[in-house]
């Protein structure tokens, strides 16, 4: 009995575990399509010859200046950007986590970090890299 109930623990911690990948995945998705949108919303702003344009936020359409349009549009990318990056660094974590669950090796690269600015000149004022 204690056997079938630590297996059923197991279960449900991989489940669930699995669970949260597949939704993370799906809410990075979504933010990523939502950052898209307002690409082409930029986009669109930078060419249009009015002085104001249509907003929506939530249900509610408002009527602002490009200028402010702009601005809050560049503010919810950066907003999105920060949160897609919390996601994935999360994201990583809780496939490292189900792996060591599933007594399998931690995925190979999947923490890596992209050289800083600093350490890429570091490596080219030293010859090392080009």
């Amino acid at each position: 009995m204690d056997d079938q109930d630590k297996t059923l623990q197991y279960l449900i911690s991989v489940e669930k575990l699995a669970q949260e990948i597949l939704s993370d995945r799906l809410e990075i998705v979504l933010l990523d399509k939502r950052r898209n949108e307002n690409r082409e919303a930029l986009r669109n702003l930078t060419k249009s010859s009015e002085s104001k344009c249509w907003l929506t936020v939530g249900s509610v359409i408002i009527k602002h200046d490009i200028a402010t349009a702009k601005s809050l549009l560049e503010a919810d990318q950066k907003q999105l950007d920060i949160d897609m990056n919390q996601i994935r660094s999360e994201l990583k974590v809780k496939v490292n986590n189900l792996r060591d669950l599933e007594m399998q090796p931690p995925v190979p690269g999947l923490m890596l970090v992209p050289l800083s600015n600093t350490e890429n000149e570091g490596l080219t004022n030293a010859g090392l890299f080009n």
